[in-house]
């Protein structure tokens, strides 16, 4: 059975950066998308950065030029560094993966951001990341 698990996460001052890694096992699909979410309390999960099988990589525009997504050498390690952090950028951070049955390129570049997108099965149990002020 596949999984994903997330480390890297702490409290840092605003400004401050962190670099959140994602380890996945039993992820073996030709297509797929790998992305970063957050959710905040009270808020729901939201797409922070993602990346397909064909290299397409896609930000939310909050943290356009602040945050960089990347895939490790191995396809089954995910990175996100995050610079320059900020107070709103506190939420627990989540790493998922899912396959996809088309070549990622046939979809719409914010598919893979789209939390909906992901089963409830392709989610790691998150790394929380607090951002102080």
């Amino acid at each position: 059975q596949a999984w994903l698990v997330e480390s890297g996460g702490g409290s840092v001052q605003a400004g401050g950066s962190l670099r959140l890694s994602c380890v996945g096992s039993g992820y073996t699909y030709s297509s797929y998308c790998m992305g970063w979410f957050r959710q905040a309390p009270g808020e729901e999960r939201e797409g922070v950065a993602s990346i397909d099988s064909d290299g397409r990589i896609t930000y939310a525009d909050s943290v356009k030029g602040r945050f960089i997504i990347s895939r490790g050498n191995a396809k089954n390690t995910l990175y996100l560094q995050l610079n320059n952090l900020k107070p709103e950028d506190t939420a627990m951070y989540y790493c998922a993966a899912v396959p996809l049955w088309v070549e990622s390129k046939t979809l719409s570049a914010l598919y893979c951001l789209r939390a909906k997108n992901y089963g409830e099965d392709d989610w790691g149990k998150g790394t929380l990341v607090t951002i102080s002020s």
